[in-house]
């Protein structure tokens, strides 16, 4: 998994990306040159599918947002414990390789990646995601009920893992379409985004040399949601999204 998520993963996120950012028209146009949107903030938008989730199984989008912050900053996280404190610095990367295949870490240090503003990133753009804010909106069945299980994000400063949490979704649950949301901003933007333009997100920035992340409440981290059938005198039918 270390190895699938240090090397493997940022040539897949690398090579969208890449794609995107040397596109040209007909005209030979980059996006950030056409029309009305030239000299306007540029935002790429990607979500990690290769892998869906269902019948036990968890998707890839759970689990490979790692790779994503790695490939984009071409840096990695180490921390440790000193005095009882989380120490937390940035360490750059080298190259990501995978087999025979080598790619440059750091895509917002590309050349032309400076006219890319920001890359956003969601790992719940799923079905459950709808089914959770039709529920919200008061369009469960009535035979339905609907449960989310997860982890969120712990405030303490101390803090390395998520906090663990299991709740029954219902009307009103007062969950937005943005709470999954991560907005990563390229430091070395031509056009910057300013932390308003994504209220309700969570923003990454890398500012003098460490990657620091701005977030509203206690976001998702990631999380599994169940949709249960009342079945009458039947035995309960679960079934995983």
């Amino acid at each position: 998994m270390k190895e699938f998520l240090q090397n493997y993963m940022p040539m897949k996120f690398g090579n969208a990306l890449t794609g995107k950012l040397n596109k040209k028209n007909a005209a030979g146009e980059n996006y950030w040159e056409r029309g009305p949107g030239a000299g306007k903030p540029f935002v790429l938008a990607i979500a990690d599918f290769h892998k869906p989730g269902g019948n036990g199984e968890i998707g890839s989008m759970t689990y490979t947002q790692e790779a994503l912050w790695l490939y984009l900053f071409g840096h990695r996280i180490e921390w440790e414990f000193i005095d009882g404190s989380l120490s937390i610095r940035s360490v750059k990367l080298e190259d990501h390789t995978y087999k025979t295949k080598k790619i440059e870490t750091g895509f917002f240090d590309l050349d032309g990646a400076e006219n890319i503003s920001a890359v956003v990133f969601s790992n719940a753009g799923t079905l459950a995601k709808f089914d959770r804010m039709g529920v919200d909106a008061g369009y469960a069945p009535e035979d339905h009920r609907y449960y989310r299980i997860g982890f969120r994000l712990d405030p303490d400063p101390n803090a390395v893992v998520g906090t663990p949490f299991s709740e029954e979704v219902v009307v009103d649950n007062q969950e937005l379409w943005s709470d999954e949301i991560q907005v990563f901003h390229n430091p070395n933007a031509k056009v910057p985004l300013p932390l308003e333009a994504f209220a309700g997100t969570t923003q990454h920035r890398f500012e003098n040399g460490q990657h620091v992340s701005y977030s509203s409440g206690t976001p998702v981290l990631s999380s599994y949601t169940m949709i249960m059938r009342l079945v009458g005198d039947e035995e309960v039918k679960e079934t995983a999204v």
